[in-house]
């Protein structure tokens, strides 16, 4: 269906024409093309939008591996998690180390801390 079509103007996110588009997809807006259809006779707008943002590289750890996790201090139900599931605490970089196998897939996951 679409290579069938032709785009005859493609405008960015606060050029003219995108301005209603702008107010009901925010910052997740990227284009707005308007294109035509010969065989049905008709024309179109479409836009491109984001449905999901990840980081390009995303860390990958074995069960084996040593995690380094972000927890802050008035996060007593965490806390307390980690230290059932014996995480040692470094209070020189402030942070809990755990074996990736034990926290892979909870909500712990998330707060793996990119160590630098």
């Amino acid at each position: 269906m679409l290579k069938d079509m032709k785009s005859y103007c493609h405008l960015k996110p606060g050029q003219k024409g995108t301005k209603r588009l702008v107010e009901q997809f925010g910052d997740k807006l990227l284009c707005v093309r308007y294109r035509y259809d010969e065989l049905r006779g008709v024309k179109l707008k479409t836009v491109e939008i984001v449905v999901e943002e990840r980081p390009l590289h995303a860390p990958r750890f074995k069960d084996g591996d040593v995690v380094p996790v972000t927890v802050a201090y008035d996060e007593t139900e965490f806390r307390e998690q980690l230290r059932a599931m014996r995480a040692t605490w470094d209070p020189q970089v402030k942070l809990w180390f755990v074996p990736y196998r034990l926290i892979r897939g909870t909500a712990l996951e998330s707060r793996i801390a990119a160590v630098r």
